[in-house]
């Protein structure tokens, strides 16, 4: 069984590294280990001790990106390992490995056991990211590798294991499979990240008390007067910090026992579903039906001009079959498709969603500046995160690209579903925007349109790179996060402001970045149409 188990792991670990999410990820871990070492001059930084950084020696480029990585693969992590028991639901793989003798267990712990592989693996790429950064930085250029990656084992590994556990857990309660799911995780991230960092914790909370304990020291042993408290998470600075030589951490057996216990509550968190997952065994439960993970109604694709469809195999044929079907006629063909693109992204749409977009867009016309920017607008441009991230995912997950790829003008296609992504977008800031109207903000204007047409982009590319919602979740739920907590650097909407004016991107930049990923989405879409010619 234990051959059987590790077979079972290898093979899901090796198909999921081939997938574009996760060299997605993989790749923004990368520019994490980046980010997390500064250069001297730079006007940012991940961990500081008032107005000091340490040296970029190994024990502080290992604990800083270490810390950096942990929190990233916590949550990014989460998302690319998030579909380990739909992915055999939706291949039929979890029929045959139900008429074998292997236990619901063992398969839980497959599953898990691969997950915490994919994140291990992007983990071990950041600690070879952390040495490359120390000797490129060039402030201390002795490598001790103990301390340089003996944090990545005590830090980042006890916040990664239990994301792997719950990605596994979340899939195996009907009510969090789906995006609602992926939402709650980013909740329990944030409050992990933040209220995490406190002293007297259970277990030590992440483990960071005690490493800015033994700062504290270091810099009372060399006279330094600290003004100001540890900090952890990307800062924008006025002026750049002063250094200090930080030695490292030598943890007691209390530290690592704690961390070690993380590992233990992630494997009883992994078996848990045991108790009621039974493994798509249809003898022993009733096969649940197939369902898209943003709760629409199965059989949702995007939109295709045609007369009849061909039944598609691996038993999707309610899928295609429920194509909308429209007469071609000639004249306003983009129109029309927009439409239905329009259409099929709503789908699914609950009257309470209708009724709570309703009210933010009231409460943007109420509301006085600069509160309909700063508070109503982030709201708004949250609140259909779920079906943004359907762009660009929705012809691969209900398996009709085939049926796609036969479009005589498949630009058009992607046009008119970026598109309904944007109408989507400004409607549901249409509140905040008669707002600056009123006012007669044309700055705030220019910022709102350059965001509104973002957003789209952003998800249509992510959604067309990785083949799936949750890798725009992923992204735009932190980014999202920093604009609420007032950080400017990230401000493509014009919520924060200094003085009554923007304080966050041009206009003119944003809407690059928006042409940029828009560009992204039309190359990669007809890069995989020339392959499959």
């Amino acid at each position: 069984m234990t051959r059987v188990l590790r077979g079972l792991a290898v093979a899901d670990f090796k198909d999921r590294v081939r997938r574009p999410a996760y060299l997605v990820t993989l790749a923004a871990a990368v520019a994490l280990g980046y980010v997390a070492v500064p250069d001297a001059g730079a006007k940012w930084v991940i961990m500081q001790l008032g107005d000091y950084r340490g040296v970029y020696n190994s024990a502080y480029v290992g604990t800083a990106t270490a810390l950096a990585c942990g929190l990233w693969i916590s949550l990014g992590g989460f998302y690319v390992v998030r579909n380990a028991i739909e992915r055999d639901r939706r291949t039929r793989v979890g029929q045959l490995l139900a008429a074998t003798p292997m236990r619901t267990s063992s398969y839980l712990a497959g599953k898990f056991l691969s997950n915490l592989m994919v994140l291990t693996s992007m983990v071990g790429v950041l600690a070879v990211t952390a040495l490359v950064m120390q000797l490129v930085r060039g402030e201390s250029t002795s490598v001790d590798l103990l301390a340089l990656w003996r944090p990545f084992l005590l830090l980042a590994m006890p916040l990664v294991a239990p994301a792997a556990a719950f990605a596994l857990l979340f899939e195996a309660l009907p009510l969090l499979s789906g995006g609602l799911g992926n939402i709650l995780w980013f909740c329990i991230w944030v409050g992990l990240a933040v209220g995490g960092q406190g002293p007297g914790l259970p277990l030590g909370g992440i483990g960071v008390n005690s490493v800015a304990m033994s700062m504290y020291e270091d810099m009372a042993a060399q006279r330094a007067e600290v003004d100001g408290s540890f900090s952890l998470g990307l800062t924008y600075l006025d002026e750049p910090l002063r250094v200090f030589v930080w030695h490292g951490f030598t943890p007691d057996a209390g530290y690592v026992l704690a961390r070690a216990a993380f590992l233990g509550i992630a494997v009883v968190v992994a078996l848990l579903p045991a108790l009621w997952f039974r493994r798509f065994d249809p003898a022993r439960a009733r096969q649940p039906a197939e369902r898209p993970e943003q709760g629409q109604a199965a059989g949702v694709v995007p939109a295709v001009y045609v007369d009849e469809v061909p039944r598609s195999a691996g038993g999707h044929d309610a899928a295609v079959s429920t194509v909308l079907k429209t007469p071609p006629r000639p004249g306003r063909v983009l129109l029309r498709l927009w439409t239905g693109e329009l259409r099929i992204l709503l789908k699914g749409g609950s009257k309470w969603w209708w009724w709570g977009a309703g009210l933010w867009m009231l409460l943007g016309v109420c509301s006085p500046m600069p509160g309909a920017t700063r508070l109503m607008l982030p709201v708004s441009w949250l609140w259909p995160v779920l079906i943004w991230s359907r762009l660009g995912t929705q012809r691969y997950e209900h398996e009709v690209e085939g049926v796609l790829g036969a479009y005589p003008a498949p630009r058009r296609r992607v046009v008119a579903e970026w598109a309904a992504g944007a109408t989507l977008t400004a409607v549901v800031g249409l509140g905040p925007l008669v707002r600056l109207i009123i006012t007669g903000d044309v700055t705030g204007i220019a910022c709102w349109a350059a965001g509104a047409l973002l957003v789209p982009s952003l998800a249509l590319a992510l959604g067309t790179l990785s083949r799936t919602h949750r890798l725009f979740q992923a992204v735009y739920l932190p980014l999202w996060y920093t604009i609420a907590n007032g950080l400017p650097v990230f401000d493509f909407m014009g919520a924060i402001r200094i003085e009554g004016r923007p304080a966050g991107l041009p206009p003119v930049v944003v809407l690059a970045l928006a042409a940029a990923l828009v560009t992204v989405a039309f190359l990669t879409d007809a890069a995989r149409r020339l392959s499959r010619d």
